[in-house]
């Protein structure tokens, strides 16, 4: 029993020193190299010696550059081949095996070791320097004290110019961008990195602030004039010219320390919107059925606006910061509003061609010969836009030396009208020349009585030659 105990005992400890023996052997062997378990950046490093990880770590390691992106969103590259870019993680990796234990190298059986490491980065600095001196946003070479607080007149309205807002630092974004490089990052925005600051302001830039506060407030303007399907908003490009200045171009305040308005310039507005829009006797371009573009002059159609009504409006709503669209006042209306007042339903009258047609919504629904006025006795009926002015029946029609019955009567300026005339054989051709009529516009019975029931009172009657 003592001998087999004896034996038992030699057994045991032969193993221990095998054991104590494999165990040591295991922690010299990992002393230069990573122990069991060691993971780095998802590569599996046991006993592995440092060289061997970093030929490794810099195989799957790219970097390109940096992008950096300035408050406005723009970007701009700097690429690692400018600035002679060159990496490797023999440093990180010493610092880590420093780090590992290789006598309790057992404790990775429990759970091992994951560590993510970057690498040393080493570069010109003289390079990179000269690529971020010549990014756009350094470009800006004014000082502190040269940015300034103006309000400034632009085609859109005054503005202000504030410089010293969001002014950049560049001692910063470039110390923003080294580190982004230093630590292989790829992109950096100087916005989120604190690299804009707002400058101290003086006592007549605040006076400059206080002033824009007002010239904005004058110039929003929510009134917007409706001219058919043109709208004209009352903005800031307009209002401004409202502004009263002194001789140097400084603004003028009340008693109340409101801006003043320039004396008539509601009433400069009103007359300007006047002259462009109404349309009594304007020229217009006229596309004829006959193909050409002709320009027709005169004549009573069109529109007029009522400009004492509308500068009495316009200083009311204007003070009042009323927010809505008008459509002014007329003294004279017609079909359509805005420059473009004829629209797709009107008479069209060519004398040279002594025809006349009648449009509904752009469709051609009349088209007839005619007669207009003997024009080798100066009877010639006379171009320009009118507009049927009434409509009559069973009328008799009399001058100096005649009294002719006409079933449908038509008006269109003054005593010249459309009509029937029962007395005529032929229309169109040259008849007009030598025994043309009147002034008035002489049409078949079967057409003008078509024309009588179609057309309505204030239809546009656009008259040529």
């Amino acid at each position: 029993m003592k001998k087999l105990l004896k034996h038992m005992a030699v057994i045991l400890g032969i193993a221990a020193v095998s054991l104590m023996a494999a165990y040591v052997g295991l922690a010299v062997y990992y002393h230069n190299a990573f122990v069991y378990g060691t993971w780095i950046n998802g590569i599996y490093c046991t006993g592995k010696s440092i060289q061997e990880v970093n030929n490794e770590l810099v195989k799957g390691f790219t970097y390109e550059g940096i992008t950096v992106e300035d408050k406005f969103g723009s970007l701009y590259e700097i690429s690692a081949e400018e600035i002679s870019y060159q990496y490797d993680f023999i440093k990180a990796l010493e610092i880590y095996q420093r780090q590992q234990n290789p006598w309790v190298w057992i404790d990775s059986l429990m759970g091992g070791h994951q560590v993510e490491l970057l690498p040393v980065v080493s570069y010109d600095r003289d390079a990179f320097e000269s690529c971020f001196n010549a990014l756009p946003f350094c470009q800006d070479k004014r000082s502190d004290k040269d940015r300034r607080v103006a309000v400034i007149s632009t085609p859109r309205g005054y503005e202000l110019l504030n410089e010293r807002t969001d002014v950049l630092s560049k001692e910063q974004a470039q110390e923003a961008v080294r580190s982004a490089i230093e630590a292989s990052q790829n992109y950096v925005s100087l916005e989120e990195s604190g690299c804009y600051h707002d400058l101290e302001l003086t006592a007549q830039m605040r006076e400059t602030l206080d002033v824009w506060e007002k010239v904005d407030h004058f110039q929003q303007c929510g009134i917007v004039y409706r001219m058919g399907k043109e709208e004209i908003p009352l903005d800031a490009s307009i209002v401004c010219e409202w502004i009263a200045k002194d001789d140097n171009g400084r603004f003028l305040f009340d008693e109340a320390g409101e801006l003043q308005l320039k004396e008539n310039a509601i009433e400069g507005f009103v007359n300007a919107l006047a002259e462009k829009y109404d349309t009594v006797g304007a020229a217009r371009q006229f596309l004829a059925t006959r193909g050409d573009m002709v320009t027709v002059e005169g004549g009573l159609y069109g529109n007029k606006i009522d400009k004492e009504a509308e500068i009495t409006y316009l200083k009311e709503a204007f003070y009042e910061k009323r927010n809505e669209v008008h459509e002014p006042v007329y003294l004279q209306e017609a079909w359509g509003k805005g420059q473009d007042d004829i629209g797709s339903t009107y008479i069209e009258v060519d004398m040279r061609e002594q025809k006349m047609y009648y449009y509904v919504d752009g469709v051609l629904r009349i088209d007839t010969p005619i007669v207009t006025g003997n024009t080798s006795r100066r009877m010639g009926t006379p171009s320009g836009v009118n507009f049927v002015y009434a409509k009559q029946k069973n009328r008799i029609l009399r001058g100096a030396n005649y009294a002719s019955h006409v079933d449908f009567w038509m008006p269109v300026k003054g005593n010249i009208g459309i009509h029937d005339a029962a007395w005529r054989g032929k229309f169109g051709g040259t008849i007009y020349q030598t025994n043309g009529s009147h002034g008035c516009i002489n049409t078949p019975r079967a057409a003008m009585e078509q024309l009588f029931d179609m057309a309505e009172v204030g239809t546009p009657v656009v008259m040529f030659y």
